[in-house]
């Protein structure tokens, strides 16, 4: 899948946050400051769509953008001069192949990304692997919705759980997942697949993960809430400390509460539990 790169200066952080904010209501699926330059990734597929709508909205805030078209790449060559493993506070590390071996007692995930989301260096990946790391999988069921390189559901298998289904629409990330579950010889409680929430329909689970985006995550909660048994776990994560309040409230219309919520670097994590 190619994308597009929508590239806009800012006069500062706040401006970059509430372009963000503002953008967020669009295809983008994630953004990143570099500089003095927020950058908003957009399937090139989906741009036609809403490019008039953004270019209005970018124009109300008297600022413009540059569109930039980034061919789908193999990201292994990028990552192994770019990335050093990840480490999640001394309890999980998440590493290539050729990365050092974590040691004695450290939960270990080794991933190779490729073109696909969750090598752990992310801060919602970092929030969701330390959520997994602390909710209770064992002995459960789970769904990783949106489930990118697999990581979460690596992660939450060998923590425990039973079985997790991960999901994801781009078929690239489906490939990397099923190569990444073999290399960490969870195949066997692990079933990647590829398509998007009408996958879950007549399914049920005891935990749901799901790193996606604020647009997605409210038009598929209720599909979630249906697949959760009573009792269950909601994480989210792949918004900012300005959606949480439309995601709580989106879940306490499911019949799910809040338990908890973290930030890192700007992005949340929101967990939530269906009640019994």
């Amino acid at each position: 899948m190619d994308y597009i790169s929508l590239q806009i200066p800012v006069a500062d952080a706040e401006q970059g946050e509430i372009l963000t904010a503002e953008l967020a209501d669009y295809p983008f699926e994630s953004f990143e400051t570099e500089g003095s330059t927020l950058k908003a990734y957009i399937p090139g597929d989906r741009l036609a769509d809403c490019k008039s709508e953004v270019d209005a909205l970018l124009e109300r805030y008297g600022v413009s953008g540059r569109y930039i078209a980034i061919e789908t790449q193999n990201w292994n060559a990028l990552w192994e001069r770019n990335y050093p493993a990840t480490d999640v506070e001394g309890r999980l590390r998440i590493r290539a192949p050729f990365h050092e071996a974590a040691p004695a007692g450290e939960l270990e995930v080794v991933v190779m990304p490729k073109m696909s989301f969750g090598t752990g260096h992310h801060a919602t990946t970092w929030l969701m692997s330390r959520a997994v790391l602390d909710l209770g999988v064992s002995g459960r069921r789970g769904l990783d919705m949106g489930s990118g390189t697999g990581v979460l559901s690596i992660v939450a298998v060998k923590c425990g759980a039973t079985h997790v289904d991960a999901v994801d629409i781009d078929d690239w990330a489906d490939a990397n997942c099923r190569e990444n579950i073999a290399a960490n010889g969870v195949s066997d409680r692990i079933t990647p697949m590829l398509g998007d929430v009408r996958c879950i329909a007549g399914r049920h689970y005891d935990f749901i993960l799901a790193n996606i985006n604020r647009n997605i995550l409210l038009a598929d909660m209720p599909s979630y809430a249906a697949a959760l048994n009573a009792g269950g776990d909601l994480v989210m994560s792949g918004f900012l400390e300005a959606d949480v309040p439309s995601i709580v409230a989106a879940a306490g219309e499911l019949g799910m509460t809040l338990v908890e919520r973290a930030e890192r670097n700007g992005w949340m994590m929101v967990h939530v539990r269906k009640a019994n």
